[in-house]
């Protein structure tokens, strides 16, 4: 990129951040949820260092459909909410992960 066009998606990144917009999806569902929903694929992957003899599977699989059919509602809901998807996109990942160390465990 040269210097005339990164000034200018800097200065079109720096308008949204600061717009009435920005704020407003700050202090909406569509950023907290996901927010929160972070905490399931964080804890997965965590728990990938535990021994897995400590698995659920079921819970596993729970978690694992939980996170198809999310992934799913985040790209319908208008608008898409890419946050919600990229967090159980993560979940289900790490979720597939515990899933295959429960099998090899048992």
């Amino acid at each position: 990129m040269t210097g005339a066009v990164q000034k200018s998606a800097v200065q079109r990144a720096m308008s949204y951040v600061t717009s009435k917009d920005f704020r407003t999806y700050l202090m909406s569902t569509h950023f907290w949820g996901p927010v929160a929903n972070w905490g399931l694929p964080i804890a997965a992957i965590a728990d990938t260092q535990k021994s897995p003899e400590f698995i659920s599977g079921n819970m596993t699989a729970v978690l694992c459909v939980y996170s198809g059919l999310f992934m799913k509602f985040a790209l319908d809901v208008q608008p898409r909410n890419y946050l919600l998807f990229a967090c159980h996109f993560a979940n289900e990942g790490a979720q597939l992960m515990q899933g295959y160390r429960f099998v090899n465990y048992h």
